[in-house]
């Protein structure tokens, strides 16, 4: 195949000139659920306050052109994880967008994750909040290399009294602490039913905390997956009513205090300068929810859609005297990090096939990003495709995630770095684009072997 991001192994030698530092990095990968490319200051919004995101911001590197997983929470986490296309995995259907509680399927045993491979370097490794890869104990994270988990098993909205529709929207924009049935996983057991939700991202950082407390003189490795703004929306007392964006002002303004109180204590154990920090999110915002959802900025559309809104996510890496601070523009994805974690880490099992490549050279200045393609999957359906600046449509839903797919007659195609906004369809003016991106489609589809469905499998009904 002729994009160097597909059939990647990792046993293959990284860039030259590029080495890890003396001794792995700790690792602390932080996701947020549904935060839109515009919900930050730091990428334009006017009025939400993340004074401590954009210290990060600052001080490390920001990526405009970051992509997540998928465009749904399931499979964006899949590939977030195993570094692998959701296809792959079976782990992204045409019959469910994700995992729901009576989901019987999950996170293939076959897969290799990175808490998985650190381990073989080594590293603790740690888990809080949203798992949403199967919430049967085969599938639970503790099963996939974490030997700690604190958290839920999928999104915060389930287990609600009502099925979808009006009832259960009117709950969403107007939740009660008990409206959600939603269970509090740990050791593989559940420790609390229903979630306290308005006090969990407060307790995912106080666990986080004394993981990094008890695993300060080891490597280690923490994924902190918040609920969070996923609606309904709770913020703890101390932060609910103090944002002039409402509710959902509220919820970020309290996952940035979080990420303060991680920084704080990195400095104060001296680790801060031997510890890579990401800060992303697993897809867009959910525009149907209006004013309790985020937002896509510049871009067009959101959450369930294959437009740059749904799957162009805010990305920032903090790394101090390894990473020097910028605005990176190159492309990179959540397929990345893997690759750039076992370059890292020196963990580099052979024989995976994989979906992405080593940021290292980029994020310390030293090399391009590997990233030249994108592949825009809705379900187990290519629907677009980006090389280099330009992106041609196949199959889209126009526009909103609920809509059914529609293969258009003709490709559409847009130049991003022009029309980031996917305003003006180009098509007709470079049809030797259109062509290119047509036949990396097809070499593309002809190299991903169809696996079983994990999501659309559910248990029957008494």
């Amino acid at each position: 195949m002729n994009s160097a991001l597909i059939a990647v192994l990792l046993g293959l030698a990284g860039p030259a000139g590029v080495s890890p530092p003396s001794g792995p990095p700790n690792i602390i990968l932080i996701v947020a659920d549904d935060m839109g490319w515009g919900d930050l200051p730091s990428y334009g919004h006017p009025v939400i306050k993340t004074p401590q995101l954009d210290r990060i911001a600052r001080e490390g590197q920001r990526w405009t052109s970051f992509y997540s997983g998928a465009p749904y929470c399931t499979a964006s986490r899949a590939g977030l994880l195993t570094g692998r296309l959701p296809v792959r995995s079976g782990m992204a259907s045409e019959a469910r967008t994700v995992l729901f509680p009576d989901s019987t399927g999950g996170l293939p045993a076959t897969e290799i994750t990175i808490p998985e491979m650190l381990k073989t370097r080594g590293y603790a490794t740690a888990m809080m909040g949203k798992w949403h890869l199967g919430h049967l104990p085969r599938h639970q994270p503790e099963n996939h290399g974490f030997d700690l988990y604190f958290g839920i098993p999928y999104s915060n909205d389930m287990d609600a009294p009502f099925p979808d529709g009006p009832e259960k929207n009117a709950l969403i924009r107007n939740p009660k602490p008990d409206s959600f049935n939603v269970p509090v996983f740990s050791g593989g057991r559940i420790v609390e039913r229903p979630a306290r939700q308005q006090t969990l991202t407060r307790r995912y950082i106080e666990r986080s905390i004394e993981f990094i407390r008890a695993n300060a003189r080891k490597p280690f490795f923490l994924y902190v997956a918040h609920h969070a703004p996923h609606v309904p929306l709770f913020a703890h007392a101390d932060f609910a009513g103090g944002s002039p964006r409402g509710a959902y002002g509220d919820v970020l303004a309290e996952m940035d205090d979080g990420v303060g109180r991680l920084r704080a204590v990195l400095e104060e154990l001296g680790l801060e300068r031997n510890t890579l920090l990401i800060f992303t999110s697993d897809n867009g915002p959910w525009l149907a929810q209006r004013d309790i959802a985020g937002s896509s900025g510049h871009l067009r559309d959101g959450k369930g859609t294959t437009f740059e809104g749904g799957v162009r996510v805010p990305a920032l890496f903090w790394w101090p005297g390894t990473i020097p601070p910028g605005v990176v523009d190159q492309m990179g994805a959540f397929f990345d990090l893997l690759p750039t974690f076992a370059r890292l880490a020196g963990a580099l099992p052979e024989g995976r096939v994989l979906d992405g490549g080593d940021l290292t050279p980029a994020l310390t200045g030293t090399g391009p990003s590997p990233r030249r393609e994108y592949f825009y999957y809705r379900g187990s359906t290519l629907q677009a495709v980006r090389s280099g600046p330009y992106k041609a449509h196949f199959v889209t839903r126009v526009e909103g995630h609920d809509q059914s797919p529609r293969t258009l007659d003709r490709p559409w195609l847009y130049d991003l770095d022009q029309d980031v906004e996917e305003r003006y369809d180009i098509a007709s003016e470079k049809p030797d684009v259109v062509a290119r991106l047509k036949r990396l489609a097809d070499e593309h589809r002809r190299g991903v072997v169809p696996v079983e469905d994990q999501i659309a499998p559910r248990a029957a009904r008494n």
